[in-house]
């Protein structure tokens, strides 16, 4: 008998603590309210920007939360630069800000006020390519192209950077020269992943341009 009487404590517990999670989940009608707009004053006005995109003065009126990425391909329309991971990890927005190159996925618009950028449009045209394009054509240094517009861009730009005398990783010192070296190639292109694995043919591409410059 007590052992029935338990048992039939048990299931009254059940069932009142389940009536309980679906009355807490019914919103109350009396407490509910509709939502409230935003003020229009909370929200801040765009930020007028100008710089200066593959040679030519643009001014935009963003959003500060805008990126470099954004604004080249949403509101200048230069659709060149690929958005990957959008989280600066495979190199497919790589643009040159200054003569650097750069995620643009991780920089916002308005930190670039007066800078001279160079997308994969401004390195050349199919009429009068960029030797660094015309290389990776001819070794077949991509396969879906993806990431090619950031490859290109990145390995215009390490060529510079060896050139100045940036050591990187690899680099046997920090005070003499570099020389460029596949080792040397590989390091500085590690950021650009390729997922199609066209890396051998990437490496022969700019090991071609870096010994017409020698």
């Amino acid at each position: 008998m007590q052992k029935s009487v338990l048992e039939m404590s048990r299931r009254d517990l059940m069932i009142v603590a389940g009536a309980s999670a679906v009355a807490s989940t019914v919103p109350s009608r009396a407490g509910a309210q509709s939502p409230q707009p935003i003020p229009t004053e909370a929200v801040a006005p765009p930020t007028q920007v100008s710089f200066e995109v593959n040679g030519q003065a643009r001014d935009l009126a963003l959003d500060n939360r805008t990126t470099l990425l954004d604004a080249l391909r949403e509101h200048i329309h230069l659709t060149g630069t690929k958005k990957g991971c959008d989280h600066g990890q495979c190199g497919a927005c790589t643009v040159m800000v200054d003569g650097q190159r750069i995620n643009s996925c991780l920089t916002l618009a308005v930190m670039h006020e007066g800078s001279r950028i160079t997308t994969i449009e401004g390195l050349g045209s199919p009429e009068n390519l960029h030797p660094m394009q015309a290389a990776f054509i001819k070794h077949d240094g991509y396969q879906c192209g993806y990431c090619t517009p950031g490859q290109i861009c990145s390995s215009v730009a390490v060529l510079e950077e060896i050139k100045a005398g940036i050591p990187s990783h690899v680099s046997a010192s920090l005070t003499d020269a570099p020389q460029f070296s596949e080792a040397e190639l590989r390091e500085r292109m590690s950021g650009n992943i390729c997922r199609c694995g066209a890396y051998s043919n990437i490496v022969e591409a700019v090991a071609e341009v870096a010994g017409r410059r020698a």
